[in-house]
Parts: structure tokens; sequence; C-alpha cells
């Protein structure tokens, strides 16, 4: 991203954490960002296109801060901990992004923004639940939906608190009592009937996969994504090598089709990736 487009971006941010989308115009982020109304044009088509800019630009950096740990060797439960103290730690260095997300009417939900928000919320809870599993394998798979909402209910609403009181909690500590609690939701869980199911939220779920199956999807990303969702399973070296085979028969200027329902056939059997399997297979036409 070039310099000037960044100085945009989080020119902007400011403005509509402040005054909100509707009540700044062009000329203030142009003041803001020190630059001239041409050159925001050369970046951004409009308001609109310049805030789908923001929501993605901020929402990547927050992933590209969770997958530094992703190649690590360590411990699952120790993983997702400094994921967590990284992720409440971002968040607060950039809290002008989350008081622009959370200010009433900050941000039109015209379609675009409703099919991007609807996949980073999506995406989150895949993370969630991944990170869940990992830690706690059988245990917690009928309740995997359920304990996601309620992590990222109690991750919310702390960082509220520290947005207004960064001095009041010790990031680690937090992030330790949060872990401790959710130990206790899997207890306490046993023998319940799940109530978030997978046929619950279905709704969301084929929204999700509405805008996630578009033609413009970076296939790298995808597979990218499906690392990280194998990254702490028993068979994750199997289904490693054919993701590493599958990336690179995809980066061909010819991909062998072939080749792709090949490797796509190896991943039939970890559910964690139908949604990416599908994207794979809209994207060059084959049979699911």
């Amino acid at each position: 991203m070039k310099e000037k487009e960044k100085a945009i971006i989080e020119a902007a941010i400011k403005l509509y954490a402040t005054k909100g989308f509707a009540s700044t115009s062009i000329q203030e982020i142009v003041t803001e960002s020190g630059i001239s109304k041409g050159a925001f044009y050369l970046y951004f088509k409009s308001k609109e296109a310049l805030l789908i800019a923001i929501l993605e630009y901020y929402f990547d950096y927050i992933q590209n801060k969770l997958e530094v740990f992703e190649n690590e060797n360590l411990p699952p439960r120790e993983k997702f901990a400094l994921q967590l103290t990284a992720l409440f730690n971002t968040m607060l260095e950039h809290k002008e992004f989350i008081i622009m997300q959370s200010r009433e009417q900050a941000i039109p939900l015209n379609e675009e923004v409703k099919e991007l928000m609807i996949r980073k919320y999506y995406e989150a809870q895949m993370f969630y639940q991944g990170s869940l599993r990992a830690i706690y394998g059988k245990r917690a798979e009928p309740h995997l939906w359920d304990m996601a909402l309620m992590l990222e209910g109690f991750f919310n609403s702390y960082i509220k608190l520290l947005l207004f009181n960064p001095d009041g909690f010790k990031i680690d500590e937090l992030v330790g009592y949060m872990l401790r609690r959710v130990d206790s939701l899997v207890d306490g869980l046993q023998g319940e009937e799940p109530l978030a199911t997978e046929e619950k939220v279905d709704e969301l779920i084929k929204k999700t996969k509405a805008y996630f199956l578009t033609d413009g999807q970076d296939m790298k990303k995808v597979i990218n994504k499906m690392k990280n969702a194998v990254a702490d399973l028993k068979n994750r070296d199997d289904l490693l090598i054919t993701l590493d085979v599958l990336e690179s028969e995809i980066e061909r200027d010819a991909p062998r089709i072939p080749v792709i329902q090949g490797m796509l056939s190896n991943l039939n059997d970890e559910p964690s990736l139908d949604l990416y399997r599908q994207a794979i297979v809209k994207k060059y036409d084959l049979k699911g």
C-alpha cells in the first residue's frame, strides 16, 4: 500500500470516529491527510469505496498479527493465548477503528459492506472455533458455536472497558482469566444439548458462502487460510503437503484441473476446510 493511500485511510478513520461517516466530507478527509482532492480520486472512486478499503485494510492488518504465531511450534493453548493478547493490543493501538465501527450510523450498511462484515464475522468465528477445537478436542466439538459466541462476548466486553481505561487490566492476566472461564464452560457444557448449531446459523453461513465464493477471491489467500485452519490438527503434515501441491498447481500459468480436483479430494474428510474447498471448486468450475 502506498503512503498516500495509507494516509487517506488513517485520516478518514479519525474523522469517521469523531463525526460519523455521513457527516464527513471528502474535502475534510483530504485536508486531514494533507493531499489534494485530485490525489484522493486517484486511489478511491468515492467515500464508499474508501470505507471498503478501510475495513479490508484493518481486518487484514489484524489477521496478519494473528498469523505471526501460526508457524510457531507451540501448544494450542499457549498459541491461542498469544493470539488473544495480540488481538487485544492491536485493537487498543487502533482504537479509532473500533470507535468507528461502534459509532451509531458510522458505517452505512450497503450490500457490499454487509457482505464484507458477514464474511469477516464468519472468519472470526472460525478462528475461535479452530483454536477451541485444538485445545479441547472432542469435548468441545458439539459446542463450538456456543463457546465461540460466548468467548466473543468476553472479548468484546473487555475491549470496551480497555478503551476507556487501558491501564485497568494487564492484558496477559486478562487473557489467562478468560481462558480459565472457557475451561469452566467446557466442563459445564458436558451433557448439555448445543444451543447454537450450524443449522441454526445456516442463514449466516449461506450469506457468507455467497460472498466468499465469488470469482474475485484470491486463491492464494484461500489456501493460506486453509493452512491456518489445519495447523493444530493431528494429521496436519499430510494436509499441509496436499495444500502445498494445490498451491503450486494454482500458481501455474495453466493450472491442471485433474491435479486440483485430486488434491481437493484428499481434503474431503476435513470439515473445517469445506468452505475453502467450495471456493476453489467454484473458481475452477469443478465437480463438488
